[in-house]
């Protein structure tokens, strides 16, 4: 058979598959849903999903076409190297996603948006077929997810919007070559690009349904895990020295964010009359803190957009994917580093009910 037949063979597959997953996709839409608005928010998943795939090649492909840029191709080549050491090293599953690319002309995937109550870190849920109910809602395009927050933020609800790079499809859409790198996150500093692999692909280990706490909260600790392994035994010493900084930068900052989550906590637990000012007060506190922080960073202003818009749905959002991680990491610590003993110890959490997965995600 030839080169051109096979080629015409493979795109004939790939557009049959789109054909299927619009067909599904389609279906899943009317399931559970209720007026226009939800048909709507369906629709713009379904069209944005299908816009990535239409742009998405096999990385061979992309390291054999002679215009790709001698930069795409080197980080292509670590990425797959990065993949490699996920399946080899951390278990984690061997199959389509992360194994070809997409270039979406825009700086991220979707914007996520995430909603709490002015006197409550509870962030408002959002239900969906298949998987279930999130503390968050994506959109594929900013203005969308903006105008929603408009909405909710008239209602008087405390609302985020921020970009996200990627997004996992938990392995549902590997029959239709998985979920793609993309340059939204590709050209990243190696150990965060390693982070986001490693995060995504662990939701394709496990995810239940109704517990994004749970989910993310598994899902980061899989990913500081896997890149300490990752920089200790397969980066350069100047890249580990220039990670090793900016994460203790992070790890300073969350540090500040989970005291500032448990004065807001312990104050809207009080419900003192004169909650308002109080609230005032901590997230007052918060910024001079940062300001502090900034100060021994030696001006490192990479926080400031995000401290400057902090309210009660950015705060809780951040807890929901770091709060539980200090549990999990001492559950790997158990089963003594065996990456499989640990995810059948968390799928044996997962079988408990909501509120044993509470108390586990609580535990020092």
């Amino acid at each position: 058979m030839s080169a051109d037949r096979v080629t015409c063979r493979i795109g004939a597959m790939q557009a049959a598959l789109r054909r299927g997953l619009v067909l599904v996709l389609s279906s899943l839409m009317l399931v559970g849903m209720s007026g226009c608005s939800a048909a709507g928010y369906y629709w713009q998943a379904v069209t944005g999903h299908l816009d990535i795939l239409q742009r998405t090649r096999p990385v061979p492909d992309w390291l054999a076409a002679p215009e790709t840029a001698d930069t795409l191709r080197e980080r292509l080549r670590l990425s797959q190297r990065i993949r490699d050491f996920a399946v080899a090293e951390m278990k984690l599953p061997d199959n389509a996603s992360y194994r070809s690319y997409a270039d979406l002309g825009r700086p991220f995937v979707v914007w996520n948006l995430v909603a709490a109550p002015s006197d409550s870190l509870k962030l408002k849920t959002w239900c969906f077929v298949v998987v279930g109910c999130v503390s968050y809602r994506g959109y594929f395009a900013e203005a969308d997810a903006r105008a929603e927050a408009a909405a909710l933020a008239a209602q008087g609800w405390e609302v985020q919007v921020y970009g996200v790079p990627a997004y996992s499809t938990l392995g549902w859409m590997n029959a239709f070559g998985g979920d793609p790198l993309l340059n939204t996150f590709l050209f990243h500093h190696e150990g965060d690009l390693a982070r986001l692999i490693f995060h995504e692909l662990a939701h394709q280990v496990l995810y239940v349904a109704d517990d994004s706490s749970f989910n993310e909260s598994f899902a980061t600790a899989v990913e500081r895990l896997g890149v300490r392994r990752w920089l200790r035994t397969q980066a350069s010493p100047a890249t580990r020295v220039a990670y090793e900084a900016h994460e203790a930068r992070r790890q300073q900052f969350r540090a500040l964010t989970r005291q500032t989550r448990a004065e807001l906590d312990a104050l809207f637990v009080s419900r003192p009359p004169d909650l308002i000012a109080r609230k005032a007060e901590i997230m007052a506190r918060f910024r001079d803190r940062h300001a502090d922080l900034k100060a021994s960073w030696g001006g490192f202003a990479g926080y400031d957009h995000w401290v400057a818009q902090a309210n009660n749905a950015s705060l809780a959002g951040q807890g929901t994917y770091d709060d539980g991680v200090p549990a999990f990491e001492a559950l790997y610590e158990r089963a003594d580093g065996d990456w499989s003993r640990f995810y059948d110890a968390v799928r044996a959490l997962a079988e408990q009910p909501v509120a044993e997965r509470r108390r586990f995600l609580k535990e020092p």
